[in-house]
Protein backbone atom coordinates (compact mmCIF):
# COMPACT_ATOMS: atom_id res chain seq x y z
CA UNK A 1 0.00 0.00 0.00
CA UNK A 2 1.06 3.36 -0.93
CA UNK A 3 2.35 5.94 1.82
CA UNK A 4 -0.62 7.89 0.74
CA UNK A 5 -3.12 5.29 0.98
CA UNK A 6 -1.82 4.19 4.10
CA UNK A 7 -2.34 8.33 5.39
CA UNK A 8 -6.24 8.25 4.32
CA UNK A 9 -6.84 5.20 6.02
CA UNK A 10 -5.07 6.00 9.16
CA UNK A 11 -7.17 9.76 9.12
CA UNK A 12 -10.38 7.81 8.57
CA UNK A 13 -9.87 5.15 11.46
CA UNK A 14 -8.76 8.44 13.60
CA UNK A 15 -11.99 10.52 12.99
CA UNK A 16 -14.06 7.32 14.06
CA UNK A 17 -15.73 7.34 17.37
CA UNK A 18 -14.60 5.15 20.04
CA UNK A 19 -17.41 3.19 19.36
CA UNK A 20 -17.05 2.86 15.49
CA UNK A 21 -13.48 1.61 16.61
CA UNK A 22 -14.40 -1.05 18.22
CA UNK A 23 -17.27 -2.03 15.47
CA UNK A 24 -14.57 -1.93 12.42
CA UNK A 25 -12.29 -3.77 14.68
CA UNK A 26 -14.84 -6.59 15.32
CA UNK A 27 -15.72 -6.68 11.53
CA UNK A 28 -11.96 -7.03 10.97
CA UNK A 29 -11.29 -9.55 12.90
CA UNK A 30 -14.24 -11.73 11.60
CA UNK A 31 -13.30 -10.89 7.90
CA UNK A 32 -9.53 -11.42 9.27
CA UNK A 33 -10.95 -14.95 10.43
CA UNK A 34 -13.02 -15.96 6.79
CA UNK A 35 -10.07 -14.84 5.14
CA UNK A 36 -8.00 -17.41 6.91
CA UNK A 37 -10.23 -20.18 6.59
CA UNK A 38 -10.83 -19.49 2.81
CA UNK A 39 -7.07 -19.75 2.35
CA UNK A 40 -6.99 -23.02 4.38
CA UNK A 41 -9.03 -24.81 2.29
CA UNK A 42 -8.10 -23.13 -1.23
CA UNK A 43 -11.54 -21.18 -1.98
CA UNK A 44 -9.26 -18.27 -1.99
CA UNK A 45 -5.80 -17.20 -3.62
CA UNK A 46 -5.02 -13.92 -1.94
CA UNK A 47 -2.71 -14.37 0.78
CA UNK A 48 -1.76 -11.16 0.75
CA UNK A 49 -5.36 -10.32 2.29
CA UNK A 50 -4.46 -11.61 5.42
CA UNK A 51 -1.51 -9.19 6.12
CA UNK A 52 -3.39 -6.05 5.27
CA UNK A 53 -6.32 -7.13 7.79
CA UNK A 54 -3.56 -8.04 10.50
CA UNK A 55 -2.11 -4.24 9.95
CA UNK A 56 -5.54 -2.66 9.43
CA UNK A 57 -6.22 -4.70 13.04
CA UNK A 58 -2.73 -3.18 14.89
CA UNK A 59 -4.07 0.42 13.62
CA UNK A 60 -7.34 0.00 15.09
CA UNK A 61 -5.94 -1.24 18.30
CA UNK A 62 -3.11 1.06 18.44
CA UNK A 63 -5.36 4.17 18.22
CA UNK A 64 -7.82 2.48 21.01
CA UNK A 65 -4.82 2.72 23.26
CA UNK A 66 -3.54 5.83 22.20
CA UNK A 67 -6.97 7.23 23.76
CA UNK A 68 -6.71 4.71 27.18
CA UNK A 69 -3.97 6.72 27.26
CA UNK A 70 -5.13 9.37 26.72
CA UNK A 71 -8.57 9.21 28.75
CA UNK A 72 -10.28 10.08 25.68
CA UNK A 73 -13.72 8.61 25.22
Amino acid sequence: MSDEKRREQLRNLRQLSTEELLKELDETRKELFMTRAQVATFSQTNVARIKLLKRKLARILTILRERELLGIE
